[in-house]
């Protein structure tokens, strides 16, 4: 059932006409509700243009049907058509998403479309007095009998068999043939584990869609038709890990490291299968593992809490993580453009998942300093010079464009007092985390060392998490723009494909998670011979 507390219209409806004064001193009426009585028989086609309306009375009439375009009151939670002599209802009513009440009690229906299965936030059906099938009835009258109807008519609301649209492929530049670079494919995605694909979350999707042996399949179409040679996932089941992407993937020539949230440790060993974590998967053909590592979040706030209260009851309570691959690029990969280069070549792969809760914007913030500041000290310890490196950082950020996270990332630093702090004390242990490090001089803001870019701009993808409640973009590809550009994009799903098939979130039974993948092709320039100023780049010498 929906979380929000509905309160049903007023019964005791009370009429105030203005008067002619009142109106032309230019006061200004607002009604959200309309009551239309009178044995009327068919209703004026102007009533659909008050979509502003919330409430709608039209019982005790001699309707006859309801036409569709009802539909076009996108905000009504409240219906009344009772006691009219309706025979059949539009297969539109079940677009009608808000409706909290629907009372059809007192007509001639015999039957309902199963549409009204999508009126997934519906709290209350009428239905007495209607010659419905005992099916029907026997099922409304259980207990809790309108959400079991509801959802047995979702369920079994026949889905059109066309498949999704292609996705389009956006190209912004050509790759550089003046000079040897390695170009590749990051995938990154959020593959939305079972254990919170639930009812109780997405109530709009049938159960069958929602059920792990029916999404998996799509998932894994999703990776496959990508053929990323870079692929980094979220919310990988630890058991499903193993069992299928890992399998299935070595199948297809890569490699991968995974590591599940740090409550893994905590639970017994059955409950650990059904922990989730972020995986990370590499074409073997063109990268050779040389380090992999896991960030436990709550364990870095530990150690750098520095007494602080607020580092310790909200950051180290969660446990999110992230793991870092430290890869070769195979020489093969610079193979156009001139000779492949003698030096070996080094390129960071990061992976993380931020927490979820729009409430804890701080915590999102440090957890992504705290990562940084870990993999500038991977980075130091492969090479001595942190920026050196190139580095992709695929993520569920769980945070805005507008965020102090996508700022931080992009911007090479954040103030110590933004907005996302909630002006809470971190300031203490915020420090660590800078790239100047604690002794370092501090202008009141906190710094990295890494200069990113993010693959996708604005507008190229409107929304990367696609539910009812809410639609937006976490889902992010940084990379080292000093020796990196992107090269295309794959773009959004066709809006009017959502809009034509009435998708009011995702999963759905084409989409198998609420979250889209996201895929960018990177272009990697080898860096200079000698660099006066250390780029991202790293070359070490080759080993004979």
């Amino acid at each position: 059932m929906p979380k929000e507390k509905y309160d049903p219209p007023d019964p005791r409806r009370c009429y105030t006409i203005m008067s002619a004064e009142e109106a032309a001193s230019g006061k200004k009426s607002y009604w959200a509700e309309l009551e239309i009585s009178g044995r009327v028989r068919s209703l004026s086609s102007s009533l659909w243009t008050l979509s502003h309306l919330t409430a709608l009375h039209i019982n005790d009439n001699n309707l006859s049907r309801i036409p569709p375009d009802i539909a076009k009151l996108p905000h009504l939670a409240y219906l009344n058509l009772s006691s009219n002599k309706l025979r059949s209802l539009p297969v539109e009513l079940g677009n009608m998403v808000s409706l909290r009440e629907l009372l059809l009690n007192n007509n001639l229906l015999r039957v309902l479309p199963y549409e009204l299965g999508r009126l997934f936030q519906l709290q209350t059906l009428g239905l007495k007095g209607n010659p419905l099938s005992p099916d029907i009835l026997n099922l409304y009258q259980e207990p809790d009998g309108t959400r079991k109807l509801l959802n047995y008519m979702l369920d079994n609301l026949a889905v059109h068999p066309e498949q999704l649209p292609q996705r389009p492929w956006i190209a912004l530049k050509e790759r550089d043939q003046t000079t040897p670079t390695a170009v590749f494919t990051v995938m990154c995605y959020n593959v939305l584990c079972d254990k919170y694909a639930t009812r109780q979350l997405y109530a709009y999707c049938p159960s069958w869609a929602l059920n792990w042996e029916y999404r998996k399949k799509g998932i894994m179409e999703e990776i496959t038709s990508c053929d990323a040679d870079i692929i980094s996932l979220q919310e990988v089941e630890t058991e499903q890990y193993y069992a299928m992407f890992l399998d299935t993937l070595k199948q297809r020539g890569y490699d991968g490291y995974f590591c599940p949230k740090s409550r893994a440790k905590l639970v017994s060993e059955q409950e650990r299968k059904h922990v989730d974590g972020c995986a990370v998967f590499f074409k073997t053909d063109k990268f050779t593992l040389v380090q992999k590592h896991t960030v436990e979040f709550n364990q870095v706030a530990l150690a750098n809490s520095e007494g602080s209260e607020v580092m310790l009851n909200r950051v180290m309570t969660k446990d999110n993580i992230g793991v870092a691959v430290l890869l070769e690029v195979n020489k093969d990969l610079f193979s156009e453009g001139g000779k492949p280069p003698q030096e070996r070549q080094l390129i960071l792969v990061a992976n993380a998942h931020m927490h979820w809760d729009p409430e804890y914007s701080d915590v999102k913030l440090v957890q992504t300093m705290m990562f940084l500041s870990e993999l500038k000290s991977i980075a130091e310890r492969a090479s001595g010079d942190p920026s050196s490196i190139p580095i992709v950082l695929c993520a569920d950020l769980n945070s805005l464009p507008d965020s102090g996270v996508v700022e931080y990332l992009s911007n090479g630093g954040v103030a110590e007092t933004h907005k996302d702090f909630k002006e809470l004390r971190y300031s203490d242990c915020l420090t660590n985390f800078s790239c100047n490090g604690k002794n370092g001089a501090s202008d009141g803001s906190v710094t990295h060392s890494f200069q990113l870019k993010s693959a996708y701009d604005g507008s190229q993808m409107p929304y990367t998490n696609y539910t009812y409640d809410f639609k937006g973009v976490i889902d992010y590809i940084f990379f080292s723009r000093t020796h990196m550009s992107v090269l295309g994009l794959l773009g959004p799903l066709d809006s009017q494909w959502l809009s034509d098939n009435s998708v009011t979130g995702c999963p759905h039974p084409h989409v198998p998670s609420d979250h889209f993948s996201l895929l960018a092709q990177l272009e990697l320039h080898r860096p200079p011979p000698h660099p006066l100023n250390p780029l991202n780049g790293l070359h070490l010498p080759a080993h004979r």
